[in-house]
């Protein structure tokens, strides 16, 4: 393993020398460890790039890795990764991305994520994205997640982008069965010239779905973002959509959130609010003796962790 797919996986998956529980790490395409555990086992696709988990009822409490790191340039990783989650299964899938180029090459991975998720199974996903080094090529990374809820199942993501990815595409897509939850927290940071793209599009139904999407991102210099979410409620069911952003210097945002209600009992709302640091946020913290730089950083990490 590189030495900067260990830095990269440090910083988006809390990677201390090892793994404990079942694992795979992805290095430029290819398999650089794996290890299965008990109740997760991991195994290679025959059709196409990518891995099969399955995870049985046993597993309570268990953690699985599976990050995946592009370390140079002149790379564009494509991965299929399904998730099978047994009835009544307690899991944590961890599945950052790092992608990093020193030269004008770029570097790109794009997974597409599936999740399977059994009666009763409970689901918390964590991914965490960003980019490295100082070349002029692109990094770029486009994650895809479909995720099919069966009934009485959570689903919880947790997303975070920290930062130097130039370019993504964010899309999220999912069908929720009776009594099932699903619930996203979104921080994204840009900067600079970046550009990101988010798209949610979550269909309820069975009844006494839920779902609560929230996102909050920050665009700084000349970044741009955009935010659509669509959430459909066909049955009776709750559903909540909340975008917040920050602007600052020159970036924009577009955020477009979308409701349908095709029965008389979904009861859906949604949340838009974009503006800019509050003046009088940087004037207190620079009393307590924070620069005007770090007051501002301050309030950022603060607003993203929500």
């Amino acid at each position: 393993m590189e030495k900067i797919t260990e830095e990269l996986l440090k910083q988006i998956s809390d990677f201390k020398d090892q793994f404990k529980g079942a694992y795979n790490i992805r290095e430029n395409g290819f398999c650089a460890g794996r290890v299965s555990s008990q109740h997760i086992h991991i195994d290679s696709k025959e059709d196409a790039p990518g891995l099969s988990i399955r995870i049985d009822s046993e597993a309570q409490g268990e953690t699985v890795y599976i990050p995946a790191c592009v370390t140079h340039g002149n790379v564009d990783d494509l991965v299929y990764n399904d998730f099978f989650v047994a009835d009544g299964a307690d899991v944590t899938i961890v599945a950052g991305c790092g992608v990093h180029t020193d030269t004008e090459e770029s570097a790109r991975h794009n997974g597409i994520h599936r999740f399977f998720l059994g009666k009763g199974a409970h689901v918390l996903y964590k991914e965490k994205h960003i980019g490295t080094g100082k070349g002029q090529g692109l990094k770029t990374i486009d994650p895809v997640t479909d995720a099919e809820l069966g009934e009485n199942s959570v689903l919880e993501m947790d997303t975070i982008q920290i930062g130097g990815v130039d370019r993504t595409t964010r899309t999220t897509r999912a069908t929720l069965q009776a009594g099932a939850r699903l619930t996203i927290h979104e921080s994204l940071l840009t900067e600079g010239d970046q550009t990101a793209t988010t798209e949610f599009e979550v269909s309820m139904d069975g009844d006494d779905s839920a779902v609560d999407l929230i996102s909050r991102s920050v665009a700084k210099g000349h970044s741009s973002q955009r935010y659509h979410s669509r959430i459909k409620g066909n049955c009776r069911c709750s559903g909540h959509s909340e975008c917040d952003a920050i602007l600052i210097d020159h970036g924009t945002v577009n955020a477009s959130p979308e409701l349908f209600a095709g029965n008389i009992d979904a009861a859906l709302i949604h949340e838009a609010a974009i503006g800019k640091i509050a003046g009088e946020q940087i004037i207190k913290l620079r009393t307590l003796g924070l620069t005007e730089e770090e007051a501002e950083a301050k309030i950022i990490d603060g607003f993203l962790k929500g």
